[in-house]
């Protein structure tokens, strides 16, 4: 199978099974999403959106949010990951928002790196979800199933697995497939056990005939 087939296969399978895909994060405006997005890292969408309501009923705005010190949002974010670095993020990011960029969240995705907590993956969420640029975030779920799947070959860093998956999704399914890779990540293709009785492409996932070879063989008399 070449990789373009693999691509034809994976990308035909997910438009007819999902073709309406979109992030899991609760947010109502680009300053939410952020917050969010941000809150996200290594930390489930369902503990942070149990962790927003409070955040945003007391700093409803980023400009109110430009206004705590860390400390004034650590209490809000202290059950989920890393809540003393995430809590610095929040507070320079709402800041350097609401005074360089006048309270509007940037739709270039290099300025949206600029703020504090924000790389590159964050940047494209961002861009992708709000601005609906085509790009691709590649978070652990979309790192982990795009090489399992084998869309991706000896990639060592997210940055690497995200050049070839543009290289071979068109522009039209970028920001779609985004969200496609990290649902069956989630889901069906999971990190420590995937379920490959239950997924709709194993014919195209080179994991799964691999470990369908290494049966065979096995077997064998």
């Amino acid at each position: 199978m070449t990789i373009q087939e693999r691509y034809e296969g994976v990308l035909a399978y997910f438009q007819e099974a999902k073709p309406y895909a979109d992030t899991e994060l609760e947010y109502k405006d680009p300053y939410q999403l952020i917050v969010a997005v941000i809150l996200s890292a290594q930390c489930t969408d369902k503990r942070v959106n149990m962790i927003t309501p409070a955040l945003f009923n007391e700093y409803p705005t980023v400009f109110d949010m430009a206004l705590a010190e860390p400390e004034d949002i650590l209490p809000y974010i202290k059950s989920c990951s890393y809540p003393n670095n995430k809590s610095k993020n929040l507070s320079g990011m709402a800041r350097m928002l609401a005074g360089e960029f006048k309270g509007k969240v940037p739709e270039d995705p290099d300025m949206l790196e600029k703020l504090p907590g924000v790389g590159r993956k964050t940047a494209n969420v961002i861009a992708s979800v709000v601005y609906k640029l085509p790009r691709i975030a590649v978070d652990t779920h979309v790192f982990r199933v795009a090489a399992r799947i084998g869309l991706t070959h000896n990639a060592k860093t997210p940055l690497q697995t995200e050049m070839q998956l543009v290289k071979n999704i068109p522009e039209s399914q970028r920001r779609i497939a985004h969200h496609w890779l990290i649902l069956h990540g989630r889901y069906t293709c999971k990190a420590r056990k995937p379920d490959c009785f239950r997924c709709g492409i194993t014919k195209y996932c080179k994991y799964f005939n691999s470990k369908k070879r290494k049966v065979v063989n096995y077997l064998k008399p």
